[in-house]
């Protein structure tokens, strides 16, 4: 992975996605559906793609809707469908035809009710707000249940468009679901949109399946059950958050108000360029808000507060800045969510368990084991974690991409996506409540368990060289040792459910790689971490890539 010169620094104007071509190509394309690349296709995230590229237009979005509307009555769910979007300029018209479709089909459908920032308009919605709506709505119903969909391409870059299902559980959709959904919205582009049901969206708007709800005041008003907010108010602290732009950009200032904490909000521009980011490692602006050259900006003011935060664009991700260390790398960050939250929250079950994707670091495993709580490793993808959290048998589910989400205090379940907005505060609460902030509290884990080096390589790959290496196995490894130590496991099932991992995962005492497809870009990813120093990391990177090479080459 190559540092591109401009990482870190602000745009050229002259870089910047130009937004009335987008828009005007979302409604003059139409995807050729013999085209893998133009068809609707669900990764971990629900369906991304650009205008640009002719994989995220409206007939895209018209056929997805419909299919989920055909979903919903196949499974007999009938009650509101909560709609939410994100700033990314692709997001806006998405929702148009969205609603469109929901409303001709009679889908009882609730968008947000717009604020003073927004002139009234429907506003902005993050994903865990999405979630948590879904969750209450639901709670002691059996049936006439709530699902949701997420319009957001999450932290990807301004020319790219997404959209994501979330059924009654509140979470993101597993394989089953988002695979009908993707071969019925498939087939209805073959069929050149017949069987969609579609009406004006002025229409839309005034018809009786279409009603607004409060997201904001529903989502704010309920934090003081997840998270120590008097703790917070006060700790004689400084605190400070950067929406990056995103959907919750309206949302921090209520939450600051309204519990009167000593949060500053830095800024709620809101630009579908995002030319107020710095670039990304590779010069694309994207809004990464776990990596050191996006988060450039807040870096540079971190001596100014004693905590720091930002979310990606949906808000289901974090990224922490602390005043003694800058900003965490996310699995250091999860490890200390995870040993402050299991010893600081006492109404939780003492069977409660941590959840992590196999290609977090494990670091978290030897936390867990000082704490006394069991680990349940699962594939890579958020997805895996929702029933725990929905049944209160996992407290904790996050992944090295710095999306998590945890339980109220009480024990019930409070988001069952990614929740960008409580894992912030939490580093507030943290710091508050131990008069250390998040990254002293992992100085000290690391003097009791070690200090491991972990870093990800991501690689261009095509669909072809993506489906190969999804199918790696362990007879594809033919040594007994990596990086000179003994080779203890080898892995293509997840040890937590025994799912596929959709890839490889090699294991020593003090060591392991990953090496699986992108389920959202054209890259393969090799996840390598070491609790012998960054020499040892690099050979078991070398070892790693050798054997991406030559499945690549085979």
């Amino acid at each position: 992975m190559s540092l591109d010169l401009n990482a870190g620094r602000l745009p050229d104007d002259s870089t910047l996605t130009n937004i009335p071509r987008l828009i005007s190509r979302y409604y003059s394309e139409r995807p050729e559906p013999s085209d893998p690349a133009q068809q609707v296709a669900f990764g971990t995230s629900g369906h991304r793609g650009s205008s640009l590229k002719n994989s995220f237009n409206e007939w895209h979005i018209l056929a997805v809707t419909q299919a989920i509307c055909d979903y919903r009555r196949e499974q007999g769910i009938d009650g509101p469908l909560f709609v939410g979007m994100d700033t990314h300029a692709l997001s806006e018209p998405a929702f148009v035809s969205a609603l469109e479709v929901l409303a001709a089909n009679g889908v009882e459908t609730r968008i947000d009710s717009g604020c003073a920032e927004t002139n009234g308009e429907p506003g902005y919605t993050p994903t865990p707000a999405i979630s948590h709506a879904i969750l209450e709505y639901n709670k002691g119903r059996s049936n006439g249940l709530a699902d949701g969909i997420v319009i957001t391409p999450s932290h990807n870059p301004p020319a790219d468009g997404g959209f994501k299902y979330n059924p009654c559980n509140g979470g993101p959709a597993d394989t089953g679901v988002t695979r009908w959904i993707q071969d019925r919205a498939n087939a209805l582009l073959v069929a050149g949109l017949k069987g969609v049901e579609r009406m004006d969206f002025a229409q839309a708007l005034k018809s009786s399946h279409v009603r607004r709800f409060d997201f904001i005041d529903h989502y704010v008003s309920g934090l003081g059950q997840v998270i120590d907010l008097e703790a917070i108010r006060h700790s004689g602290l400084k605190f400070a958050v950067d929406p990056l732009g995103g959907a919750g950009v309206h949302y921090w200032s209520r939450i600051a108000e309204r519990y009167a904490l000593p949060l500053e909000v830095l800024s709620t521009r809101i630009d579908p360029t995002f030319r107020f980011m710095r670039l990304d490692w590779d010069g694309k602006i994207r809004m990464d808000c776990s990596s050191p050259h996006a988060m450039a900006g807040l870096i540079e003011s971190k001596d100014r507060f004693d905590v720091a935060f930002a979310c990606d664009t949906d808000h289901d991700r974090h990224g922490i800045v602390a005043r003694s260390s800058g900003l965490l790398n996310p699995n250091h960050y999860l490890a200390v969510a995870i040993e402050y939250l299991f010893t600081h929250r006492p109404e939780w079950s003492t069977q409660a368990a941590i959840g992590k994707t196999l290609v977090s670091s494990s670091m978290i495993d030897r936390v867990a084991s000082g704490i006394g709580r069991q680990v349940i490793e699962v594939p890579v993808g958020f997805k895996w974690f929702v029933d725990g959290l929905m049944d209160g048998s996992l407290g904790f589910g996050g992944e090295e991409s710095a999306g998590a989400s945890f339980l109220c205090k009480n024990g019930g379940a409070w988001s069952t996506d990614k929740d960008g907005i409580i894992l912030g505060l939490l580093a507030a609460e943290i710091t508050a409540v131990t008069g250390k902030d998040p990254g002293e509290r992992y100085r000290v884990l690391t003097e009791r368990f070690g200090a491991p080096v972990y870093q990800r390589i991501d690689a261009p790959a095509d669909r072809e060289q993506k489906a190969k290496l999804g199918k790696l196995s362990a007879s594809q490894v033919s040594a007994s040792e990596l990086a000179g130590q003994p080779i203890t496991q080898i892995l293509t099932e997840a040890p937590g459910n025994g799912a596929a991992i959709g890839g490889l995962k090699v294991v020593t005492d003090n060591g392991w790689f990953a090496a699986r497809p992108s389920g959202t870009e054209d890259v393969y990813k090799i996840y390598a971490e070491s609790f012998e120093g960054q020499a040892h990391l690099e050979r078991i990177q070398a070892e790693a890539k050798a054997l991406v090479d030559s499945v690549l080459a085979g």
